[in-house]
């Protein structure tokens, strides 16, 4: 038999005259930014009390950049938001207060802590509210909602028209040292903001300043979500089947958990079908609509003028995705780290 001869070589770092080397961009791993003094509560589902009131650091903080009267509005807007419903997302709240979204960045902690687990995670609660202790907060629980796009359902993700929130081609991690550090927003910049309009990000706000439209945090029965994977309040649920599915137990919740919540077992899976089911539905009609119109005879129509190649393309698309826009609910922590 051959005898084989294995040679193990000792460690580098074992070696006489060995240097470590030195910490560069090309060998190291680390945060790729700076941390940023928004100074957030955050509060998991366990804690056993919740905050009263902000940090004197948030306090601060906001006082420094509310310099218009149009922060001092938004402000006061925010506050009775927060009064009438305790409990909000920042989508839900860029779809009805306009403000600047760095300076909600700021604006956030000076009225609400943030929750990290449970059926209200990545959510905002009012200062001295414990969703925990009212049954009633149950409309308020968060659905992490996405779309069943495969072959097993029907349809796979490109028959769907709605676009995926970022490309697994054209990502990378957020820790790299070597990514570019975002500049810190001065006075200065933000007096700036309407200037901002213009700019490609205006296409998915609404017609008036920075608000995001409804369909950033409302789901409709008869509409399809602007995104592949939402994520939405209960209360936000626009469909009276859903509204059933959520209070079959009225009245007669007894205990929260920390996957349900206030409602029964197995709602939210209840849920997500449902809302499969629904967006089924729509792609069925749309995709019926789109074949009955090409079965159709063309029609010659009297122009002035040539068509031009853009108009061709206008009347050949089928059907326009849903406006709205990006939910950036489960990334928003790291506005605050």
């Amino acid at each position: 038999l051959p005898v084989r001869l294995f040679l193990f070589l000792p460690f580098p770092d074992c070696r006489d005259g060995y240097h470590p080397p030195k910490l560069s961009n090309e060998n190291l791993i680390g945060l790729g930014r700076a941390r940023r003094p928004h100074n957030a509560i955050f509060v998991n589902f366990d804690d056993p009390e919740v905050p009263s009131q902000a940090l004197e650091a948030a306090v601060q903080n906001w006082r420094k950049f509310n310099t218009q009267a149009a922060d001092r509005r938004a402000e006061e807007e925010l506050k009775k938001h927060f009064e009438i419903r305790p409990i909000w997302s920042r989508n839900a709240v860029k779809s009805n207060i306009d403000i600047h979204p760095d300076k909600l960045k700021l604006l956030l902690p000076f009225v609400a802590y943030y929750m990290l687990t449970g059926p209200w995670r990545s959510l905002w609660v009012r200062f001295g509210y414990d969703p925990r202790k009212d049954p009633k907060s149950k409309i308020y629980q968060v659905l992490d909602f996405r779309l069943r796009c495969s072959t097993k359902h029907g349809y796979m993700p490109s028959d769907m028209p709605v676009k995926a929130k970022r490309s697994t081609f054209n990502y990378s991690l957020p820790i790299t040292i070597s990514k570019p550090v975002p500049q810190v927003v001065s006075i200065q910049d933000l007096a700036k903001a309407p200037a901002l309009l213009n700019t490609p990000h205006r296409m998915r706000l609404s017609a008036s300043g920075y608000k995001l439209k409804k369909s950033a945090y409302i789901f409709q029965e008869h509409t399809l979500p602007p995104y592949r994977q939402m994520f939405y309040q209960l209360c936000d649920l626009d469909a009276e089947s859903l509204r059933k599915i959520i209070h079959r137990n009225e009245g007669q919740e007894m205990t929260c958990t920390e996957r349900d919540g206030w409602c029964l077992p197995k709602t939210s899976d209840e849920l997500r079908d449902r809302m499969s089911n629904m967006i089924k539905e729509i792609w069925r009609k749309n995709k019926a609509a789109s074949a009955s119109l090409r079965k159709k005879p063309l029609v010659p129509r009297e122009r002035e003028g040539s068509e031009s190649p853009e108009d061709e393309d206008d009347e050949e698309e089928e059907y326009p995705p849903s406006e709205g826009s990006e939910n950036e609910m489960e990334t928003e922590i790291l506005d605050y780290m």
